[in-house]
C-alpha cells in the first residue's frame, strides 16, 4: 500500500468548504471522485484541515493510501484532466506510511487579503474582500503584533467551537500593501495581505481576527485593544467575522524534509 500525499489549490467561490458535506458541493468529493475515475478505487483523503464555504486554498495538503502503481510524477496532471477548472493539484510526492497530513502539520499559514483600493477589482473579486471606506493600515499593523505569541483565542473563536481548548500558538503575523494598482492622485490604497502563521487555528479564528483589525483601521478600536479583548475571553468584545472569500489557506508546513519535497 502507497501512502499518496499531493498539494492542491483551489478557489472556494462554488464550494461549501473542502470538507465532505451530506448537503454541499465540497472539493473533496470532486478530488475523491477524480481518484476514483483515475484508479477505480474509492478512497477518504486526510486533509491538513478543513476549509470553510467560499475560502481558497493555494497550498492545501492532502494525502491518501493506494494501491495503484501510476508513478507519482503522472498523478497530478492525470488527476487534474478530471478536476474543474477550479480546483488544481500542483505536487505530488510518496511519502512514509505513518505520515498523516494533519497531524504531521508543523505550522499553517493563512492568508487576509483587502483590497483597500476606491473601486472593485473586477478579476479578483471573489478572492478579495472590498473595502470602501480608508483604512489606517499603520495602525492594523501595530495591532497584529498582539496576537504573535500563545494566547487563549476565545474571543477570536466561533460561538460554535466545539474545542475545549482555545489555547493557539501563532509564530508570525504581519501585514503587506500592494499599490502597484493604486492611482496617482486618487484614494487607493493598495491590495492588504495579512499573514497568519501558527500551530493550529480555531474556527472562524484568522477571520474574526481579520474583523477586530479592520475594525482597527476604521478607527473604531485601537491597537492597544488587542490584549484586553484576548484576556475577555469573550466573542463579543472582539470585531465582526470577515467575509470568507478574502481568506486562503497558503501553506502547510512539515518537518524539514517534507519541506523540501512538497
Amino acid at each position: 500500500m502507497r501512502n499518496l500525499c499531493m498539494k492542491v489549490s483551489y478557489e472556494g467561490t462554488n464550494y461549501n468548504g473542502f470538507q465532505t458535506q451530506t448537503d454541499g458541493r465540497t472539493v473533496q468529493d470532486h478530488l475523491e471522485k477524480a481518484i476514483k475515475m483515475l484508479t477505480g478505487d474509492e478512497v477518504k483523503i486526510i486533509a491538513s484541515g478543513r476549509t470553510d464555504a467560499g475560502v481558497h486554498a493555494y497550498g492545501q495538503v492532502f494525502n491518501f493510501q493506494s494501491l495503484s502503481a501510476i508513478p507519482v510524477e503522472r498523478w497530478a496532471m492525470a488527476l487534474n484532466t478530471r478536476l474543474p477548472a477550479d480546483i488544481v493539484v500542483r505536487e505530488a510526492i510518496e511519502v512514509p506510511e505513518l505520515f498523516h497530513s494533519r497531524r504531521s502539520a508543523k505550522r499553517k499559514t493563512y492568508r487576509y487579503t483587502v483590497n483597500a483600493n476606491q473601486f472593485i477589482d473586477v478579476f479578483t473579486r471573489h478572492t478579495q474582500l472590498h473595502h470602501h471606506g480608508r483604512l489606517d493600515i499603520a495602525a492594523m499593523q501595530r495591532a497584529i503584533k498582539h496576537f504573535i505569541g500563545t494566547h487563549d483565542f476565545t474571543s477570536f473563536a466561533s460561538r460554535n467551537s466545539a474545542k475545549t481548548c482555545h489555547v493557539r500558538t501563532l509564530f508570525d503575523a504581519y501585514i503587506e500593501v500592494d499599490d502597484s494598482m493604486c492611482r496617482s492622485a486618487s484614494r487607493d490604497q493598495g491590495v492588504i495581505h495579512t499573514y497568519v502563521t501558527g500551530s493550529g487555528f480555531l474556527q472562524h479564528m484568522v477571520r474574526i481576527m481579520m474583523g477586530t483589525l479592520l475594525e482597527v483601521g476604521e478607527g473604531k478600536k485601537s491597537p492597544d485593544d488587542i490584549p484586553v479583548i484576548l484576556a475577555a475571553l469573550d466573542r463579543t468584545q472582539a470585531g465582526p467575522t470577515a467575509e470568507g472569500k478574502g481568506l486562503t489557506l497558503w501553506d502547510v508546513d512539515y518537518s524539514d524534509h517534507m519541506k523540501k519535497t512538497l
